[in-house]
């Protein structure tokens, strides 16, 4: 009940970004910026985190016993860049660097995320 309770959040947190971010046509996927991030609650945000981990328990639960590759998917490195981080963690890493560049606003946050967090995590996690 509780993961369907999360499940059922983080859709209503993605369809409100998505809402907030403008009207995008079919087809298109709205990217979450840090103006809606830093826009966004505490729990829209932790929704969204939750969004992009259940997008990748879903890849991992397809490919199961034999997982992609790096050079066939993102999802492995963005694991082992973000080992020992928390949702909370991502969440409060996200709320500091936006706060610290100003004028990175516009830079949407999975490659905020991607660029501050997991590739440098793979440096350190080899």
């Amino acid at each position: 009940m509780r993961i369907l309770r999360l499940g059922m959040l983080a859709l209503a947190a993605c369809l409100t970004l998505a809402t907030a971010s403008g009207n995008a046509r079919a087809g298109e996927v709205p990217m979450i910026t840090g103006e809606q991030w830093m826009q966004s609650s505490e729990q829209l945000k932790k929704a969204y985190l939750i969004g992009i981990a259940n997008a990748y328990q879903v890849e991992a639960a397809y490919y199961e016993a034999k997982p992609p590759s790096d050079e066939q998917s993102l999802i492995p490195r963005f694991s082992r860049g973000l080992k020992g981080h928390t949702l909370d963690s991502v969440r409060e890493g996200l709320n500091q660097w936006y706060a610290s560049n100003p004028d990175r606003v516009k830079r949407p946050v999975i490659e905020t995320i991607w660029f501050e967090m997991v590739l440098p995590g793979l440096q350190q996690n080899r």
